[in-house]
């Protein structure tokens, strides 16, 4: 069973159905970027935690190297 509508119904069901889709569109657009958007805002912790790490490190390597003891007391030399 076909229905059958007025011209402008139809006119009015056709734009309904654009706009409808424009806003699922829309919405699908705005999920995307938020998802990119944690995606890099997770790497960018991720990597900022591993260069504090390093510079940590290298602080720690950088007072052994230079003839304190690590853990030792602060200006006595080994050597």
């Amino acid at each position: 069973m076909a229905q059958t509508f007025s011209k402008t119904r139809q006119r009015a069901e056709s734009a309904f159905n654009k706009v409808q889709s424009q806003f699922f569109a829309r919405g699908q657009a705005v999920e995307e970027q938020d998802f990119v958007a944690q995606a890099r805002d997770a790497k960018t912790a991720r990597l900022r935690e591993a260069r504090l790490a390093k510079e940590s490190d290298d602080r720690a390597r950088a007072t052994c190297e230079d003839g304190s003891v690590a853990g030792g007391p602060a200006g006595k030399r080994v050597g």
